[in-house]
């Protein structure tokens, strides 16, 4: 028998009366008279050239060949209900998705996404994490992550924190000064958009008032996340965002062991200004200002 020659209806028939035992148990469950039931049924055995239950008075009772067959279909059928059901129930969920930059996505945003399940478990957050620039007239994002001072054209924005960048480094390593600098690799990574306010090991050296140490070795990555597991591994000396690095510090996997700390850009909350923010999105939002704000990193004035 091909597929689509399959008597679909005839077989959900048949696999109610013999889940049920009853040609009337089933009529029920499918809201058809029993009669419907029973010509189903005899059009598929007609079909099939076989017969599939024993008919007495009171009760039927399977064959051998329906008891081959039952319980194939009755796995389906619950298969089909319980894909469907989760395909309704992942429709039905609310769902809000963020774009920020990798190394914010992976130190910041991760790290919480515990928190928000506690407080939204009825809401899913997507993460796209991307250094490129994220267009929102023509992606589905519903909140991006921008870094820099803006202004951001089309877009609604709200600052979020001003970064601060500080060398860090495996306490291991024993860096307890700036004369360290001249034995420690230094790690950098690089900035995607150059730009002479980017918080640089050079801008660190100009406000520290010291030499840049030509004779260190160096580390360079394309991603300030690898610089910073760079600096967890004990590698160098990293001058990396604060922010990003805080359970590193708190762990006592980093340390910074001395200053200057320099400014780096500020992080906004930015959404599509023709776009009306939901009650899902606004209530992403304010969990992001939340988060900012609890770890002790309120807006500077700029």
């Amino acid at each position: 028998m091909q597929r689509r020659s399959l008597p679909l209806s005839a077989l959900r028939a048949f696999e109610a009366a013999a889940r049920l035992g009853s040609f009337k148990a089933a009529a029920q469950e499918l809201a058809v008279t029993p009669t419907a039931v029973s010509h189903q049924i005899r059009a598929l055995e007609a079909q099939t050239e076989l017969v599939l239950f024993d008919r007495q008075v009171r009760k039927v009772s399977l064959t051998e060949a329906g008891a081959q067959l039952y319980p194939v279909l009755r796995d389906g059928f619950d298969a089909f209900e319980a894909t469907l059901t989760r395909l309704a129930q992942q429709r039905t969920r609310t769902q809000v998705s963020i774009s920020a930059t990798n190394a914010f996505t992976v130190k910041w945003l991760v790290p919480r996404m515990a928190d928000f399940r506690r407080l939204h478990p009825d809401m899913d957050l997507q993460l796209q994490a991307s250094d490129d620039l994220v267009d929102l007239r023509s992606t589905a994002v519903d909140i991006a992550i921008r870094y820099g001072r803006g202004p951001y054209p089309g877009l609604v924005t709200q600052p979020l924190f001003t970064d601060r960048f500080a060398p860090v480094a495996n306490p291991r390593l024993g860096v307890t000064s700036p004369k360290d600098l001249a034995r420690v690799p230094l790690i950098r990574f690089d900035w995607k958009r150059p730009k002479p306010e980017n918080p640089t090991w050079e801008r660190w050296f100009t406000i520290a008032q010291r030499p840049l140490p030509r004779q260190a070795s160096q580390l360079r990555f394309s991603d300030e996340g690898h610089a910073i597991q760079a600096a967890v591994a004990g590698h160098g000396i990293a001058l990396v965002s604060l922010a990003l690095i805080a359970d590193e510090l708190e762990a006592g996997h980093l340390v910074q062991p001395f200053g200057p700390v320099i400014d780096g850009h500020t992080y906004h909350l930015a959404m599509h200004a023709g776009r009306p923010a939901s009650a899902a999105v606004q209530a992403v939002a304010k969990w992001l200002r939340t988060q900012a704000a609890q770890r002790g990193l309120e807006t500077h004035a700029q």
